[in-house]
């Protein structure tokens, strides 16, 4: 019973976390068509992750370690190191890349407008890390769900 809650809290963090971030590349290109609705966007992006999709991924690790406990899986099952390595790299890329440049780009458009040249160089770093983010928590997501055999355990 407590196995199959979790899972479900699980499934639902999972949605939330990847579902929210699929979202900030519509809200960027909406928000490009008006540069008046991009400082809007990007605060938008800015609260949605600080308050829907950071809370998610953080209770994706609590659930998923409960599910491990209670099914005996040991940390060196491959896809599952393998998962938690790369669920780091989110957290690291996510903490100390994508957060402060989102920071930077909704100080800089506030200040200097989405024309500047310090924006536009904010908004490609921004994609460029947001892009890494997508592609790692793709990788998760596989991970999680198909379970490959990556390598023999000894």
């Amino acid at each position: 019973m407590w196995y199959l809650l979790l899972k479900l809290l699980h499934v639902v963090a999972a949605i939330t976390a990847v579902g929210a971030n699929i979202t900030y590349a519509v809200w960027i290109a909406m928000g490009s068509r008006d540069p008046k609705a991009l400082p809007f966007a990007l605060r938008g992006i800015k609260r949605i992750d600080d308050r829907l999709a950071n809370p998610a991924y953080g209770l994706l690790l609590v659930t998923g370690v409960g599910m491990m406990l209670i099914n005996g899986i040991p940390i060196t099952t491959p896809w599952l190191a393998s998962g938690l390595v790369l669920y780091v790299a989110i957290v690291l890329v996510g903490v100390l890349g994508y957060t402060p440049t989102l920071k930077e780009q909704i100080r800089l458009i506030e200040k200097d407008g989405a024309g500047s040249q310090a924006y536009e160089a904010a908004a490609r770093k921004g994609t460029r890390q947001g892009v890494v983010l997508g592609v790692l928590a793709l990788l998760v997501l596989f991970l999680m769900v198909v379970k490959p055999a990556l390598w023999m355990r000894g």
